[in-house]
């Protein structure tokens, strides 16, 4: 209890780095996954391919490889990032290629009998998307998409291999000066856990709510 209480304002500030983290890339990564969707199921081969290629490359190689290609790489190429912004931008591109297929996986689960429908109202196709395809598939990827973003929260760990004082970093920084590394890595855990179940509790009651929404 006492390395709790003395470590407490550097563990309160890990935290927020880790929420400013994980809320940041989540956000972008859902705009830029549902551009990446769009692309996938346009139609157009240039733009499902680039698509398809984008998210085989970010799911097939190791997410720390891909943050250490961004902030150890660049600068050999005149880019140099600083850790915060090169943490958002690798969580951002790896979330966004998950974020796509299972945006994608929720539009295709929709009923084809809905398209046929709005095609028989002479509803144009973006017009059809935007008000009867993407509000079902939002309820069916809700779930995925959730897991996602609680898989992101624990993701933003590997942060602090560049530096960025996020929990897992004030760990390392609290074992580091006294000695008590699994009692330091144990409270992290903890506030790991308790982030993610909160997270999980408010996925649940969206969940609940738009079932009862849907219902009526």
């Amino acid at each position: 209890m006492d390395l709790l209480v003395d470590s407490f304002p550097d563990l309160l500030t890990g935290m927020m780095i880790t929420l400013l983290l994980g809320v940041i890339s989540f956000i972008l990564g859902s705009i830029l996954g549902a551009a990446i969707m769009l692309a996938k199921i346009s139609g157009n081969r240039v733009l499902s391919a680039v698509a398809t290629a984008y998210v085989s490359v970010f799911r097939g190689t190791p997410l720390l490889i891909q943050i250490m290609i961004i902030y150890f790489g660049l600068p050999q190429i005149g880019l140099e990032i600083p850790p915060i912004p090169s943490a958002i931008i690798a969580f951002t591109l790896f979330t966004a290629a998950y974020l796509s297929e299972n945006f994608r996986a929720g539009v295709l689960s929709v009923d084809k009998g809905q398209w046929e429908a709005a095609a028989s109202m002479a509803m144009p196709y973006w017009k059809t998307l935007r008000r009867v395809i993407l509000p079902q598939a939002i309820r069916i990827a809700l779930p995925p998409v959730g897991s996602r973003f609680i898989a992101l929260m624990k993701d933003t760990s590997l942060a602090s291999a560049v530096t960025v004082v996020e929990l897992t970093r004030v760990a390392e920084g609290i074992g580091t000066s006294t000695f008590r590394y699994m009692d330091a890595l144990l409270i992290v855990g903890l506030m790991y856990w308790l982030i993610n179940t909160l997270l999980q509790v408010g996925q649940q009651a969206l969940e609940r709510r738009m079932r009862k929404a849907y219902a009526t």
